[in-house]
């Protein structure tokens, strides 16, 4: 299969998983802005290092999702429609949210 398939499933991957976890996202984000109290449990929440692996994996599905969601809109305007211009792409997209997830992985663990 072609790298812009493989980008076209993970796409879809991302976004499911997006859906899925969205009303846990959205109870944690209520319950974090409720009080101060609520927000310091949170902050002891997002200490636990499994909870950082989840959190990374949702990160890397939302910046997947976004960054690949434009290389659509690009498509839909007639942008690197070739069979190149879509492989050219699709590495972008997978070198750009890879770095993206990176970024957000040394935030997570603490090294920034």
């Amino acid at each position: 299969m072609p790298l812009a398939g493989k980008i076209s499933i993970l796409h879809r991957v991302s976004g499911l998983l997006l859906f899925v976890c969205l009303p846990f996202i959205l109870y944690l984000l209520d319950q974090s802005l409720t009080s101060e109290i609520s927000f310091d449990a949170f902050k002891g929440f997002l200490a636990n290092p499994i909870v950082k692996i989840v959190t990374l994996v949702l990160s890397w599905a939302y910046l997947h999702h976004f960054c690949a969601g434009i290389r659509y809109l690009l498509l839909d305007t007639h942008v690197a429609v070739s069979k190149e211009g879509g492989r050219q792409t699709a590495l972008i997209v997978l070198i750009v949210s890879l770095l993206l997830t990176l970024a957000m992985a040394l935030k997570i663990f603490g090294v920034f």
